[in-house]
């Protein structure tokens, strides 16, 4: 019988197969203590394992996509060799005298709970999955059990499940894979990532799809509606058959402009560039065609720790990029904390309105030797490649001067020290607060570029969380009043000689970008696998 589902389109294309359906899964073990020294090797043991299973794991994903998601295993790597997780579970298995199986699922389960408190980025709320999938294989290496093998899938499979864990979504049969269906997840996830590296259709939180599907049953995927489609008739087969020859096409043309510069019909020229939240993502920013790095979050090396990152550890991880860049524009945003993306290291009075409250630049100029430690590490960085110093969240022109003020603090600093930097470093901000829209003419005497946050904008100017289910449809970035925002401040910005960059969610939409492009936006920032779609609509685009 036919079963219609709609659920979340996070990967474009259409596919016609049969269902794979994955049962439920149980990582949780139980173990009886044997001694602490024993549980001690138990295990460290059991981490060397995993670590070396995940490198394997690693070099058959590289091989998939090209490389380009790596950083989803390299993630884990960094989870199993930080010295917070052996040392946090070592000495819960001395203080409570218990298996190493009960230490492991603790510090893992308060790591990943730290992660899925955060509201207001789904990306970093979306890495909870890396921390608990590390826990899991843990769990497994302990005890002995494997974990789920797709290495080996049936010709023309659909993947259904609960969620994917990103190792199993590594281990997928990518010559046999057409699409995959879960009944959990969001746009961030693992599975929305590595379908759109793999190429294949994806469709997300599809609420009771598990009870509708068995395996072996023919399906239908539309990756642009969210459609799922259990046991389709002929009708339905036939008219999906001609959509997924005709997005082929398409697709095969797409690849031509990889290379390709972003030059409008009539002449202007437009920079493409990726949003990236670690070092490991510019990779894949580069293959993707991407220009620069519109967006360096820099949340990711604060948290998922216990302490700061010291000036040397940020020196490293922004130069890094910098180099692989080579000389191609970095922006790197100072700490965007706050809200509900709290550092457990940094504990703060629990306020009524968080997002309303002490977050981002605001944290920054109240914890100043915090602030100064980024921007030392950012302006030594800068004699390796071209880097941009971005700060988020700028309401009022004070916050502005006491940043760069700050920043001159550290440059003077360095200069006694004979630290190098590249002294010409352009400093810009976000506007993604409508007052900072509204006064952009003024903003623009004092920064070297803007670049637009759209997804806060959005949620501020119509004071609506674009989280909240109950408000849902009424967060809109394309609404008149949002738009009138961006157009001023793209106008202000090129009155004052400045460019104007949109890093939010807007900057991919098709829909969106020939609006963005009337308005005279120079720069696009998006996911790197949206870079593509956009230099065409570029391309094609009459608009200047």
């Amino acid at each position: 019988m036919i079963s219609i589902k709609n659920g979340i389109a996070v990967s474009d294309g259409y596919a016609i197969g049969r269902a794979f359906v994955i049962a439920g899964r149980n990582d949780n073990a139980v173990s009886e203590f044997k001694g602490v020294d024993t549980e001690i090797d138990r295990l460290k043991t059991a981490i060397e394992n995993s670590e070396k299973q995940v490198e394997v794991l690693k070099e058959k994903l590289d091989r998939k996509v090209s490389g380009k998601e790596s950083a989803i295993l390299d993630s884990h790597i960094n989870i199993l060799e930080d010295p917070e997780i052996v040392d946090k579970s070592v000495g819960y298995i001395k203080k409570n005298c218990c298996s190493a199986e009960k230490a492991v699922s603790t510090v893992i389960g308060k790591l990943a709970e730290m992660f899925k408190n955060i509201k207001d980025d789904e990306y970093l709320k979306e890495r909870a999955a890396d921390i608990e999938d590390v826990g899991s294989r843990i769990l497994r290496n302990l005890s002995g059990r494997k974990g789920i093998d797709l290495s080996d899938l049936p010709k023309q499979t659909v993947v259904f499940a609960e969620d994917l864990k990103p190792s199993e979504t590594a281990s997928l049969d990518a010559d046999n894979l057409l699409a995959l269906v879960t009944q959990s997840g969001g746009p961030t996830s693992h599975t929305a990532i590595i379908s759109k590296a793999m190429g294949v259709a994806a469709v997300v939180g599809v609420q009771g799809i598990l009870d509708a599907v068995k395996t072996g049953d023919n399906v239908i995927v539309d990756g642009f509606t969210g459609k799922v489609i259990v046991n389709p008739d002929k009708a339905a087969i036939d008219e999906y058959s001609k959509k997924q020859e005709k997005f082929n096409e398409n697709l095969s043309q797409l690849y031509e402009y990889l290379n390709v510069k972003a030059v409008t019909k009539s002449g202007k020229r437009i920079v493409v560039a990726a949003n990236i939240a670690n070092v490991s993502e510019t990779e894949q920013a580069l293959a993707n065609g991407a220009e620069a790095v519109g967006l360096f979050r820099t949340e990711f090396l604060y948290m998922d720790r216990e302490f700061l990152p010291n000036e040397e550890e940020q020196f490293s991880a922004y130069r890094e990029v910098a180099k692989k860049m080579g000389g191609k524009p970095v922006t790197i945003r100072t700490l965007d904390i706050g809200g509900d993306k709290e550092l457990p290291y940094l504990p703060r009075k629990k306020e009524l309105n968080p997002f309303l409250g002490l977050r981002a630049i605001r944290i920054c100029l109240q914890k100043k030797q915090i602030f100064k430690t980024q921007l030392r590490a950012l302006l030594r960085a800068s004699e390796y490649g071209n880097i941009r110093i971005m700060f988020p969240m700028i309401s009022n022109l004070n916050e502005l001067l006491a940043a760069k003020s700050v920043l001159e603090e550290c440059k003077k600093e360095l200069i006694s020290e004979n630290m190098p930097f590249n002294h010409e470093i352009e400093v810009g901000m976000m506007v993604e607060i409508p007052s900072a829209a509204i006064m952009a003419d003024e903003f623009a005497k004092h920064v070297d570029f803007f670049s637009i946050g759209t997804n806060d904008l959005t949620q501020y100017t119509l004071a609506v969380d674009r989280l909240n289910e109950s408000v849902a449809g009424l967060y809109n970035p394309m609404d008149p009043a949002v738009l009138r925002l961006i157009k001023n401040t793209i106008a202000a910005a090129h009155s004052n000689g400045i460019p104007c960059c949109v890093c939010g969610e807007l900057a991919s939409k098709p829909k969106a970008i020939p609006t963005l492009l009337e308005y005279g936006l120079d720069e696009f920032s998006m996911s790197a696998s949206s870079i593509l779609t956009a230099k065409k609509i570029i391309v094609s685009s009459n608009n200047s």
